[in-house]
């Protein structure tokens, strides 16, 4: 055989491989996944992560395409997160994105693909500051201030607290602003905060913070912060003979925080997102079903939030009858009385859900549910 002859074919074959690429891609959908499978929170990023798989499942086909999903590991850092999302939309030209699970986190990407006019979905990230002046940032949560407001309704009124202590996170901005929305509505309800005291991420050692809980002898203890740093805190105000009930956010809800603090997490409410004892949609129903199935576990409340990030996006991209950013985005911003996994969504201002929230506990080792609460 000639070497032109040779040549030809080797061509010919090129350009037909190209074309079956082409087509290949062309049949998919593709959604970026950036969370923290790694690093300190990433309880988070597996529980959303979860969750995420089993919505695929349940909706694997999108305007009669294949989603294809592409995770990234953000590491539980900012800049990590930062990184995982250009290379999200500059390397894998995903055309929606889910995640972060955190508001540090969050904020961190959402200037990326607000500039590249990529909807973004985060399951859990409850800090108003996540989506200011953004128009493609959405999420599948409530934000911290109805969240705050609510725990210190909560505090007041069934646990029946007029003084209270409060322990923050001081490095995180999800922690800050929620105690500071806690402790407004609090004081606005006629309680008294007797106690405020800082801790950050990674800290042990929370002797001087509960020597001034003991110094004040609160009714109760509002700790907003993760699972890792309020069971380790929950331990030692137990071994100090504190009794006092401990009040916190949906951050702390993980099974870790129960692996980590054991007994001493027993009774520790928390404003959360879900319990399957409140699910209310079939597809809530579904979602629960095939969960369990899988997992072998309850499902939470993180790995439902995740689930509902998928949907809501994919549900506007069904809506839009394409995948073009700005139409997506205007599909999202129009969400209404979407029957999700985590109870029914509106989208309201500024990409921000109007839900329901769940009052959970820490009961026999186990999250049980304790009320709902609407907006």
């Amino acid at each position: 055989m000639g070497r032109s002859r040779v040549l030809a074919i080797l061509m010919a074959l090129a350009f037909t491989l190209g074309m079956f690429g082409s087509a290949s891609a062309a049949e998919t959908v593709r959604i970026g996944v950036y969370l923290p499978m790694t690093g300190s929170v990433a309880a988070y990023g597996e529980m959303e992560w979860a969750g995420i798989r089993i919505a695929n499942e349940m909706q694997p086909e999108v305007l009669g395409k294949k989603v294809e999903m592409v995770l990234v590991d953000t590491k539980s850092d900012r800049i990590e997160a930062a990184n995982a999302m250009t290379r999200l939309i500059e390397r894998e030209k995903v055309v929606g994105v889910l995640g972060e699970a955190i508001s540090g986190n969050t904020m961190a990407g959402n200037p990326i693909s607000e500039a590249a006019q990529i909807p973004s979905v985060s399951p859990t990230a409850t800090s108003p500051l996540v989506n200011q002046g953004k128009e493609y940032a959405f999420r599948a949560c409530f934000i911290d201030p109805f969240q705050g407001e609510v725990a210190a309704r909560f505090a007041r009124e069934q646990l029946e607290a007029d003084t209270a202590a409060v322990i923050i996170d001081i490095a995180q901005d999800y922690c800050v602003g929620l105690g500071n929305f806690f402790v407004k509505e609090f004081v606005r309800l006629g309680g008294k905060v007797v106690s405020t005291t800082y801790i950050q991420t990674g800290d042990q050692d929370f002797s001087a913070q509960l020597s001034a809980v003991q110094a004040t002898n609160p009714d109760i203890i509002y700790a907003p912060n993760y699972y890792t740093e309020d069971a380790l805190m929950a331990r030692q105000a137990r071994d100090l003979g504190l009794e006092q009930p401990i009040l916190t956010g949906d951050g702390a809800q993980a099974d870790a925080l129960i692996e980590i603090g054991g007994r001493a997490v027993e009774n520790m409410y928390f404003t959360g997102h879900f319990h399957k004892s409140a699910a209310s949609t079939e597809r809530a129903k579904e979602y629960i079903k095939l969960f369990e199935e899988k997992y072998n576990k309850e499902a939470d409340a993180f790995g439902a939030l995740g689930a509902d990030a998928y949907f809501l996006l994919v549900d506007a991209m069904e809506r839009a009858g394409t995948t073009e950013g700005p139409k997506v985005r205007d599909a999202l911003a129009s969400t209404e009385n979407f029957q999700g996994v985590s109870g029914v969504i509106t989208m309201g201002e500024n990409g921000n859900p109007i839900k329901s929230m769940v009052i959970n506990k820490v009961q026999d080792g186990q999250f049980v549910y304790v009320t709902t609460i609407d907006p």
